[in-house]
């Protein structure tokens, strides 16, 4: 042997017995070294571990939905020894630290194994104990020296873990062990782990997934194809009846790519709890969790009563769909569902947020204008009968729901029935810009002037939310007052302000809980007649691509928003057959759940209107009862005679503008003008000529043009100015 290298090795020896001896001297605390690493104790630990989440409370503080606020690892609450599947454990220390319940932080039969390997064959094979590598891992949370390898980083481990074990008992080591220890990708921690890769609990694990986890350890985020190598090694010492290909394809599954998201045991709010978050960061809520105005009840109930309908209507291209419960009075949401379904089109899209056209569930709020103008009353008779209107874009022909239309009605019947045609003559009287003002005044966003929409806005062709609706109907049921919408329990809302006259906000809730009013169009037995007294509209957006019914009680107000979030029209569902069915469980399950709030009355009328009887002439409606403003009622509402009402254009419409196609011969391109009502003793002029009726119409002739309609001794009723462009064809050219 060379002296030399037989000189060094005896140093080498004398060197590691020494540091040996003084490792023991310090174990047994007989030996004390100054700047010996600080250890924190368990409760510390344990205290300051905080989970990824926060979660979401309803008001009496009860778990709703977690929110992910740290981005930077994935971890759950603190899972105790005794929630821990004790195979875990078991396969944990035999594979990691066999000697773990005898030694007191270092084995030093593994050190002295690592320093003879590394001396004879200059391999790194490990030596630390769970306890040693406990302290790397809270020194590495703390940014400490752990982080850095070395002889003096291991000295330093091993002290701690020498004043750990002095202070810390086996079963607390092992509990935090198995809550700090890093799994593949982000996932840190037991609970984490075993919720990601496996869905379950962490007590509910299996020796062949607890071999699984165990396996990661070395190199949490290495080689699939190690991992898997190591779990099979693992399976063939512990339990040979654990199948290694089985292993395998668990393993490939589960680790090879993206990791299966995290689970909660608890998931009712998720678009809620995203809500509440938008642009904050960890230090949203502690960690007793942030508390909400939301009743975990009432959402559960409201969720579950959506995925019922939808699933009904999945035969109709119905995939989703929204509901909001508030507490009329404070504004509290109570139930906020922002999707629904097995199927969704887009399950991240929030449907309370999201904008959808309207229907005719701005109605409500058309009248109630133009009878606080006192434009009209409740009992005021409107025309339902074919209307052209000219707009920028061309003709606008307003049609009813079920394309029939029923004469003379009054504003109760055409609201409650939601007749389209009568709305928009409303509309013509209130305009288009106090119209857009007042939705706007209700909490709507329009963004466009009234005339952007025109005469379709009666309709509800502007786009809103269902928070937007839910809000304004909540308004009307407040008696006029807006009362901002909270879904934070410690967030102070502003102050209520007057939207509208109390008087006017009555009566358009009684319009709206008129069973009768309704018939005409929805009959009596439908999903609006509730038990108790409840005000409701339905509305559904052009080419069914939206499907609404918002409706109050005196305590609550609930919306129902369903459809397909990317657009796609449903088949064959109205309001009664898609909204209506969520809306009135939704509310039977608010009454049950926070009670019936007495007797249920009525809202109270205001004090500048009276009720009285009244009598139709002719009798277009049967006698009733009926609520006015102060100085707007009439015991009898007369309708002129029929052939007394001047008639009037129906089309062509004034300013009109016709263009001829250039594929259809000249001779069969003709206009018949038509007349509402008709008169057979009335009269046609085109351009200052008389011109007689005839079925097969007039030729068109490119230019400016007037049709004058004239009664039978040739007075003027009313005239239409319109143009006929000639047809041009495009000829292409070689």
């Amino acid at each position: 042997m060379n002296p030399r290298r037989g000189g060094g090795l005896r140093g080498v020896v004398i060197g590691v017995v020494g540091v040996l001896l003084i490792g023991l001297l310090l174990e047994r605390g007989l030996l004390d070294l100054p700047d010996a690493p600080e250890v924190p104790e368990f409760q510390t630990v344990r205290a300051a571990h905080a989970s990824s989440d926060v979660w979401l409370l309803d008001r009496e503080g009860r778990p709703l939905q977690p929110i992910r606020v740290d981005h930077a690892r994935r971890r759950l609450n603190w899972t105790p020894l005794e929630e821990i599947a004790p195979n875990l454990v078991e396969i944990l220390v035999r594979v990691e630290d066999r000697a773990f319940h005898q030694h007191r932080g270092v084995s030093w039969l593994s050190v002295l194994g690592a320093i003879k390997d590394r001396l004879l064959h200059g391999s790194r094979r490990g030596a630390s104990t769970l306890t040693m590598q406990l302290v790397g891992l809270l020194e590495r949370g703390s940014g400490g020296w752990s982080g850095r390898r070395g002889l003096r980083q291991k000295w330093l481990q091993m002290r701690a873990a020498w004043a750990m074990e002095r202070s810390w008992s086996k079963a607390e080591i092992l509990e935090a062990y198995l809550n700090l220890v890093p799994f593949r990708g982000e996932l840190q921690g037991i609970a984490a782990a075993s919720r990601s890769l496996f869905d379950k609990a962490p007590s509910g694990l299996l020796p062949a997934e607890s071999i699984l986890l165990v396996a990661q350890l070395p190199a949490p985020n290495g080689p699939v194809v190690r991992t898997t190598a190591r779990a099979c090694a693992l399976a063939a010492r512990i339990d040979p009846e654990i199948s290694c290909p089985e292993l395998t394809t668990r393993a490939e599954r589960l680790l090879r790519g993206r990791l299966p998201p995290v689970r909660a045991e608890v998931a009712l709010a998720p678009h809620a709890a995203r809500w509440l978050i938008r642009g904050r960061g960890p230090e949203i809520g502690s960690s007793a969790g942030l508390r909400s105005t939301l009743d975990a009840d009432l959402q559960r109930s409201a969720s579950e009563s959506l995925d019922r309908q939808l699933a009904q209507l999945a035969g109709h291209n119905v995939r989703d769909g929204a509901v909001l419960v508030v507490e009329n009075a404070t504004g509290a949401v109570l139930a906020y569902v922002g999707g629904g379904g097995v199927d969704p089109s887009a399950r991240h899209v929030d449907g309370v947020r999201a904008l959808r056209q309207a229907g005719s569930t701005l109605k409500p709020f058309l009248y109630q204008l133009a009878i606080e103008e006192r434009l009209i009353t409740a009992a005021s008779l409107l025309e339902d009968s074919p209307v052209e209107l000219v707009m920028p874009t061309g003709i606008y022909q307003p049609n009813n729901y079920d394309r029939e239309f029923r004469g003379w009605v009054s504003a109760r019947t055409a609201l409650a029935s939601s007749l389209n045609v009568p709305a928009v003559r409303v509309l013509m009287v209130t305009g288009l810009a106090p119209f857009a003002a007042r939705l706007r005044q209700f909490g709507y966003y329009v963004r466009e002037e009234g005339s952007f929409h025109g005469h379709a806005l009666a309709l509800g062709s502007v786009e809103v939310t269902l928070w937007q609706q839910v809000n304004a109907y909540a308004t009307l049921a407040n008696g006029g007052l807006f009362v901002p919408l909270v879904l934070e329990s410690d967030r102070q809302p502003p102050a209520p302000r007057r939207i509208t006259s109390a008087e006017s906000a009555f009566i358009l809730a009684d319009i709206l809980s008129d069973p009768l009013a309704r018939t005409p169009t929805f009959g009596l037995g439908n999903p609006l007649a509730t038990p108790f007294w409840s005000a409701v509209k339905t509305g559904t957006s052009k080419r069914m691509r939206d499907n609404w019914c918002i409706g109050f009680t005196p305590r609550f107000t609930v919306g129902v928003w369903v459809g397909n979030f990317d657009g796609q029209p449903m088949r064959e569902v109205s309001g009664i057959s898609g909204a209506a069915e969520v809306w009135l469980e939704v509310m039977l399950a608010a009454r049950h759940r926070f009670g019936s709030g007495g007797d249920d009355p009525e809202l109270p009328p205001g004090a500048d209107m009276i009720h009285r009887s009244i009598l139709f002439e002719p009798a277009v409606e049967p006698p009733r009862r009926e609520w006015f403003l102060t100085g707007t009622g009439s015991d009898t509402i007369r309708l002129h005679d029929g052939a007394l009402r001047p008639s009037r254009i129906r089309s062509p419409g004034d300013g009109a503008i016709l263009a001829m196609d250039p594929d259809i011969p000249p001779g069969l391109q003709r206009l018949v003008p038509r007349m509402s009502p008709v008169h057979p003793g009335n009269q046609w002029r085109l351009d200052g000529v008389p011109w007689p009726a005839v079925p097969e119409g007039w030729e068109l002739v490119p230019g400016s043009h007037q049709w004058e309609l004239l009664d039978g001794e040739g007075r003027l009723l009313d005239r239409a100015r319109f143009q006929v462009r000639g047809a041009t064809r495009h000829v292409e050219r070689e």
